[in-house]
């Protein structure tokens, strides 16, 4: 049995990708007042182009849509704690998440932050075709199923270690 093809982004890989994808962020004129991060897959991509754009107002919004590898669950949900309205007032943001595959959990947090705030952008390191939100910053669009350095191995918890 052959195994499917990966797009593989190495800790090395991710460095540049951060950094390019801040580049066009900033080469585009954009000067969010705030970075979103998606929580979990948004967070080191946020935290590194937080760095990259020299942006210290970080928040995080904690959305749940995947159960496991390429498992979902119907919609994505809202987890708290919930950004507060009035932090986001009038402010323009960036939206950041580690890949848009679907696009519902970006469009769940776009449509969350529009009513909220002056102008929101999404920047992700990856894009898939079929994703029904179509982000203004992309590193690299695949189709593929992405090994990101932070999530391909299993966790240690629960993990046996006896050989």
């Amino acid at each position: 049995m052959t195994q499917p093809i990966r797009e593989v982004l190495t800790w090395e890989g991710f460095g540049v990708a951060a950094r390019e994808l801040a580049r066009q962020v900033v080469d585009s004129g954009y000067q969010p007042d705030l970075i979103m991060s998606i929580t979990r897959g948004g967070m080191l991509p946020a935290g590194a182009i937080s760095y990259a754009m020299g942006i210290k107002n970080l928040h995080i919004i904690n959305v749940e849509f995947y159960t496991g590898v390429d498992t979902r669950l119907p919609m994505p949900v809202l987890l708290p704690p919930v950004p507060v309205a009035v932090d986001l007032s009038a402010k323009q943001v960036l939206v950041i998440d580690d890949v848009a595959d679907t696009g519902e959990t970006l469009r769940m947090v776009r449509d969350f932050c529009a009513a909220h705030l002056a102008e929101t952008r999404t920047a992700v390191l990856y894009e898939k075709s079929q994703s029904v939100v179509k982000c203004d910053y992309v590193w690299k669009r695949t189709d593929e199923w992405i090994s990101f350095p932070w999530s391909s191995e299993p966790p240690l918890v629960g993990v046996s270690t006896d050989n």
